[in-house]
């Protein structure tokens, strides 16, 4: 496709999609997005946001496992960005993973590109978003792949109706990019105003006495449907209940887990989870709330802005009056992060036939500690703690702080003309530089003690596999500067999650905790407050895929590096050549690397 603009009458033609059959069963699926900006009045003010195709949340991406997609975006904001789809395996098809100056060039302005990949050999909930500083929180959508075997074949009992449940953040700025640029500079100004379900704010929030429109959902009594829940904030984990009803989570992260009957579903940034409601209780109305948690002082303390709809019950005598006040669910503590901590604890993997064993030979094993840490503004010496004036607060894995490349072309293209080429990225070592009590309390405050340990260094930061390597990293928490959980994402590759804890790891002691036979499978795990978690994966993607933190603030402070898998032995293990339209502009290298991300 033209990396042109379209003429207008073509674009708006282009607001559609289709289903093109073909004979094997299998379909390519086409959507265009065009993104440009819309008002949307909430809290009595009128803010500019950049959406899919009008809409928020976006356009729902809808396929059968086996299908291909084909998504044609065409830039009529004023921003640079990229699509990336969230979860997808994008197997030997890293150009389309949607990262700016990794896999692709950003799409400019007036610009437009097409993405092209294969829902195979994955069934579930994923979903997509901008792959731009903070423009997330308003481009994003739900992508959902169905089973082909029969017509629906679902590992539990067929739902009456699905339902999407994205979680959000309303923010009133027209410029997001203002925030990360902000939190680069560890200048905490900028917060959203209100949690969201499916982009409604709920009557818990009003303007001059005006109360805000909630999501409601009508039920059956007796029917059962599925919820595709889905956390798209930039900020917060959240615990989201129905009042009167309980969930059983039967998959997270496009993989299928044991089923799981629990009121409280704890759900980071990035993260999706399948779940089935009966409606079972008494005909009424009942609240859905999503509360955002977090860390108790003496961390910082954010306002807590939670949201609420309502599910109401049809054909009900009795209920679902208009003036009927609905059920309210007794929320936990939003500092209660133990909660969290027992949710993911408790999910095992389903055995199914797309269920994978878990490989016993481990090749490589990291150590990753995830925390913050300080730079000077200038020099080599400065006053530490975070109230100086003379440092910027960084986020680190393993005390390095991810740095915007200075490149004139995308690293992907870079490494498959020649893996040399990038050979001058720094690696992301196996362990952290000096090893202390990483969840000691003290250290969350400016301090003497956190003052020596807080110094770091920034740099383009990378790890190299082997093709088929299988590798175990423990990610560990810290209380530097702050003991926030960490929802980390790793992009072209799923995960094992084999234990987690809390404290401190400890190889000798916490070895024998890991669960080798039912692991979950995730693309996004949350590594708990002060504890750690294991994780093991294989390293069979060939590309250079992002490994990140999908808390925005985290990730834009810099917990990032990059993992790159090398080619294997054969054409079917190897990276295969870029698409033929794939993103260029020619020998344009006038952008200044911020300008390629923002």
């Amino acid at each position: 496709m033209d990396s042109r603009s379209l003429p207008v009458a073509a674009t708006a033609a282009l607001i559609f999609f289709s289903v093109i059959a073909l004979s094997a069963g299998t379909a390519i699926v086409e959507h265009t997005f065009v993104v440009t900006q819309v008002t949307m009045t909430h809290l009595c003010k009128d803010t500019l946001v950049t959406v899919v195709n009008g809409q928020l949340p976006g356009p729902a991406i809808e396929v059968t496992e086996g299908d291909s997609i084909a998504v044609h975006v065409v830039n009529k904001s004023p921003f640079n960005l990229t699509i990336h789809w969230h979860g997808v395996r994008q197997l030997l098809n890293c150009w389309a993973d949607g990262v700016p100056m990794i896999t692709q060039r950003p799409i400019l302005p007036d610009h437009n590109f097409t993405y092209r990949f294969d829902a195979s050999g994955q069934e579930g909930t994923l979903w997509w978003h901008a792959h731009v500083p903070c423009l997330r929180a308003t481009i994003h959508g739900i992508l959902i792949i169905r089973p082909r075997h029969g017509a629906i074949s679902y590992p539990f009992p067929k739902p009456h109706k699905e339902i999407p449940i994205i979680i959000g953040e309303w923010w009133d700025l027209e410029d997001l990019g203002q925030v990360d640029r902000h939190l680069r500079h560890y200048v905490a100004d900028d917060y959203f105003k209100a949690s969201t379900i499916n982009a409604k704010l709920g009557d818990l929030y009003n303007c001059s006495g005006v109360v805000e429109e909630a999501y409601k959902l009508d039920l059956e009594p007796g029917k059962t449907y599925l919820l595709r829940v889905l956390n798209a904030a930039l900020f917060s984990e959240y615990y989201l209940k129905i009042a009167g009803h309980k969930f059983i989570v039967v998959a997270g992260d496009a993989n299928y887990v044991s089923p799981y009957t629990t009121d409280t579903i704890a759900i980071a940034p990035g993260q999706t989870f399948d779940a089935l409601v009966v409606a079972d209780a008494s005909p009424g109305r009942y609240y859905m709330v999503a509360m955002p948690n977090q860390p108790p002082k003496p961390d910082y303390q954010s306002p807590v802005l939670p949201t609420r709809g309502v599910l109401q019950y049809s054909n009900g005598a009795g209920g679902n009056q208009p003036g009927d006040v609905p059920m309210s669910p007794e929320m936990p503590d939003n500092h209660n992060h133990m909660l969290s901590f027992y949710f993911h604890g408790n999910l095992t993997s389903l055995h199914h036939p797309r269920h994978l064993p878990v490989p016993k030979r481990i090749d490589e094993r990291l150590f990753i500690t995830l925390g913050l840490g300080s730079v000077c503004r200038q020099g080599q010496s400065c006053e530490r703690g975070a109230e100086s004036d003379e440092v910027i607060v960084v986020a680190t894995m393993n005390n390095i702080s991810y740095e915007l490349p200075t490149v004139s072309r995308p690293l992907l293209e870079a490494h498959y003309q020649n893996p040399s080429n990038i050979d001058w990225l720094q690696e992301l070592p196996d362990v952290p530089p000096r090893v202390f009590n990483f969840t000691d309390n003290s250290l969350i405050p400016t301090g003497p003690k956190e003052e020596q340990l807080e110094p770091t260094s920034k740099a383009a930061l990378a790890r190299r596999f082997r093709y088929g390597a299988v590798v175990d990293v423990v990610f560990q928490s810290t209380s530097m500067l702050q003991s926030e959980s960490n929802p980390m994402h790793l992009h072209g590759h799923d995960m094992f999650v084999l234990a987690q804890g809390s404290g401190n790891y400890d190889m000798e002691r916490d070895v024998a905790k890991y669960n080798l036979v039912n692991p979950p499978l995730v693309n996004t795990v949350l590594v708990p407050r002060l504890g750690w978690v294991a994780v093991r994966f294989i390293a069979d993607n060939p590309g250079v895929w992002y490994m990140h933190c999908h808390f925005e603030f985290h990730q834009s402070m810099g917990m990032i590096a990059l993992f790159i898998v090398e080619d294997g032995p054969t054409a079917n293990t190897s990276l295969p050549s870029p698409p033929v339209d794939f993103l260029t502009y020619g020998d344009d290298n006038n952008l200044m690397p911020d300008e390629y991300y923002l």
